[in-house]
C-alpha cells in the first residue's frame, strides 16, 4: 500500500513556489464528515503555512463526492488559481462505491482537461473507516494537507506557463 510508509502530512516547505498571491477554493463533501473535515483542515492549515491568506481561500460544501464534480466545476469559474476536491467514499455492500469512484475521478479528470484551472483529487476511497481515519489527520497523516501542496504547486506550474 502506497500510504504505509509514507506520512502524507509531510513535505519539505523550501520546494513549495510562494503561494501568497494565489486564491484557492475547496469544494468539500458533507458525506462522512468527520472524514472531509479532517481533509479540509489539513489543507486549510497547509495553505496558511504556505502564506495564503484566509481571505484567498473559498470553501463550498456539497452534498457528497459525487456532486463535488459540479462544484469544482462552478467553482473554477469563480477566479481561483486552482481548486481542491474533497470527498470520502468508503466500500459498503453493494456496488454503489464503484459507480461513485469511477465517476468522481472521472469527472475530476474531466475538468481538468477541459479546463484551465487545476482541480486537485483530495477523495478517499478506502475500504473501511479506519482507513479513512488514518489519511485525515490519522497515523498517515493528512491526504488534505497532501492536496493542498499539490494545488500549490499546480497553480504555479499554470501562472508559469502562461508566462
Amino acid at each position: 500500500m502506497a500510504t504505509e510508509n509514507k506520512n502524507l502530512s509531510d513535505y519539505d516547505k523550501a520546494t513549495i513556489p510562494n503561494a501568497k498571491d494565489f486564491r484557492f477554493g475547496i469544494v468539500v463533501s458533507e458525506w462522512n464528515e468527520s472524514i472531509t473535515e479532517g481533509l479540509f483542515h489539513g489543507a486549510y492549515q497547509a495553505l496558511m503555512e504556505n502564506e495564503v491568506s484566509s481571505k484567498n481561500i473559498l470553501r463550498w460544501n456539497v452534498p457528497g463526492s459525487y456532486e463535488l464534480i459540479y462544484g469544482c466545476k462552478k467553482m473554477q469559474e469563480t477566479g481561483v488559481d486552482a481548486v481542491i476536491a474533497i470527498g470520502s467514499v468508503i466500500q459498503g455492500e453493494t456496488k454503489h462505491f464503484d459507480f461513485v469512484c469511477e465517476a468522481v475521478s472521472q469527472g475530476i479528470k474531466d475538468l481538468n482537461v477541459l479546463h484551465d484551472v487545476p482541480v486537485i483529487f483530495c477523495v478517499l476511497t478506502d475500504n473501511n473507516l479506519q482507513q479513512a481515519i488514518d489519511r485525515s489527520g490519522g497515523k498517515h497523516g493528512n491526504k488534505g494537507t497532501e492536496a493542498a501542496i499539490a494545488a500549490i504547486k499546480m497553480a504555479a506550474l499554470n501562472k508559469n506557463s502562461k508566462s
